[in-house]
C-alpha cells in the first residue's frame, strides 16, 4: 500500500482530497491527513470571527470520510526528507511515500520587540478565537490598534467597526495609502468608507516596539487597549527549517511539477510554496489541481507533464462590513454591494461543494 501524507487541512490539501475522493484514489494508495484540529477552517473568514460578526461554527467544514483516508491530529515539529518521515509533537512519527506540505503561514513580526508577545493574531483559528475574546470583552470607548493595512487589516477594521461601533479603531500602515496592491481608486473608496465609520488611518507609520497596551510609532508611545498584528506573513516554522532552497520570503523553491528539487515525492502547496503570485486560497487550489495530475500520472507509472500552464486567478475580493466590498475581477476594479455579494456567494458555494 502506497502512503500519501498531507500535512495541513487548508485550501490546497482540501482540493487534493476533493479531486481524489471518492472515486479517483487508486486501490493501492492510502491517505493520512495531519492537522491540529478535526475540521477544515475557512481562513479567509478569520477576520470576521475575531470581530464577532460570525460564529466559530460558521467557518468550519467537516473533513471528508473514506475507507482509505485516516486522520492524525497534532502539531508537526519536523520533516525528515531523506528518511521520508514526519515527526509530531507527541514524539510519534509518520512514514510516507508521497508527501504534500501545506502547513500554511504564520505572522512575521519583522524583529519588532514585543510584537509577538503583546499583540493578537488572526493567522490560526485558535488565535482568532483569542482575538475575538479580547476585542469583544472591551468596554465602550476602548482603543484598538491594528498594525498593517493590507487585505486582512482592512477587513478586520471594517468588520469590527460594524460589530463594535463604540470602539475607537486605529489602523497603522507603513505606506502613504492603504491597500497598496490595489489600484488607487479602490484605496480611495476604502478610505472614504473608513472616514464615514470613524476608523482612523495612521499613515507612514513605523512600529518600533510593542509593550502591553502600548505600541510605539516612530518611538512615540500610543495607548491601545488591544493590538492586533496583520503586518506580514511567513511560512510555517517547520518549513523555514527545511534544508532546501527558498526565495527571499522564505518560501520553498519548487520544480514546475511543484515538488522540491531532488525530492520528486515531496510537494509544497499554498503559502509555503514560491509562486509568481501572492499567497491566497485561490492560488493554493489552482496549484493543488496540478499536483493531483502529477500524483496520478506517477501512480500509474506514466511520465507527468513537464510543465503546466500558469495558474490563472479570477480576481480578489475584500469586504467592508456586511454590505459593501471592493475587489478586482479580471483586473477590473469593482466597489459597492456587488463585490460583497460575490464574496458571500463564493463562500456559500465553497462550503456547499465541500459537503458542508
Amino acid at each position: 500500500m502506497r502512503h500519501l501524507v498531507l500535512l495541513g487541512g487548508g485550501y490546497g490539501n482540501m482540493r487534493i482530497l476533493l479531486r481524489l475522493l471518492p472515486n479517483h484514489l487508486p486501490e493501492d494508495v492510502h491517505i493520512t491527513l495531519v492537522d491540529r484540529v478535526p475540521y477544515h477552517c475557512l481562513k479567509t473568514e478569520y477576520y470576521a470571527l475575531a470581530a464577532g460578526t460570525i460564529s466559530d461554527h460558521h467557518i468550519r467544514v467537516p473533513f471528508p470520510e473514506h475507507p482509505r483516508l485516516t486522520y492524525r491530529f497534532g502539531e508537526v515539529v519536523n520533516i525528515d526528507l531523506d528518511n521520508q518521515n514526519v515527526q509530531l509533537q507527541d514524539e510519534s512519527s509518520i512514514p510516507y511515500d508521497d508527501l504534500v506540505i501545506g502547513l500554511g503561514c504564520e505572522d512575521k513580526y519583522h524583529g519588532v520587540p514585543g510584537a509577538e508577545t503583546f499583540t493578537h493574531s488572526i493567522q490560526s483559528i485558535e488565535k482568532a478565537r483569542a482575538a475575538y475574546e479580547a476585542l469583544n470583552n472591551l468596554p465602550p470607548g476602548s482603543i484598538v490598534g491594528i498594525v498593517g493595512a493590507g487585505l486582512s487589516g482592512v477587513e478586520l477594521a471594517s468588520e469590527l467597526a460594524e460589530s463594535r461601533p463604540d470602539l475607537h479603531i486605529k489602523l497603522f500602515d507603513r505606506g502613504e495609502r492603504i491597500l497598496p496592491m490595489f489600484p488607487k481608486r479602490l484605496s480611495n473608496y476604502v478610505e472614504s468608507w473608513f472616514h464615514q465609520h470613524d476608523i482612523e488611518i495612521v499613515r507612514c507609520s513605523n512600529i518600533t516596539k510593542v509593550e502591553e497596551h502600548t505600541l510605539y510609532n516612530h518611538d512615540t508611545p500610543v495607548h491601545c487597549d488591544v493590538i492586533v498584528w496583520t503586518a506580514g506573513i511567513q511560512p510555517n516554522r517547520v518549513v523555514r527549517q527545511l534544508p532546501v532552497e527558498k526565495d527571499k520570503q522564505g518560501r520553498v523553491v519548487l520544480t514546475k511539477r511543484h515538488h522540491i528539487p531532488g525530492y520528486e515525492n515531496v510537494y509544497v502547496v499554498g503559502d509555503c510554496a514560491s509562486l509568481p503570485h501572492s499567497p491566497s486560497a485561490q492560488l493554493a487550489e489552482g496549484q493543488a489541481e496540478q499536483i493531483v495530475q502529477v500524483l496520478q500520472k506517477r501512480w500509474n507509472g506514466e511520465e507527468p507533464p513537464s510543465e503546466f500552464p500558469p495558474i490563472k486567478l479570477k480576481g480578489i475580493l475584500g469586504s467592508l462590513g456586511r454590505k459593501h466590498g471592493f475587489g478586482l475581477l479580471a483586473d477590473r476594479p469593482i466597489t459597492g454591494r456587488v463585490p460583497r455579494l460575490l464574496k458571500s456567494g463564493i463562500l456559500w458555494m465553497y462550503k456547499y461543494h465541500n459537503g458542508y
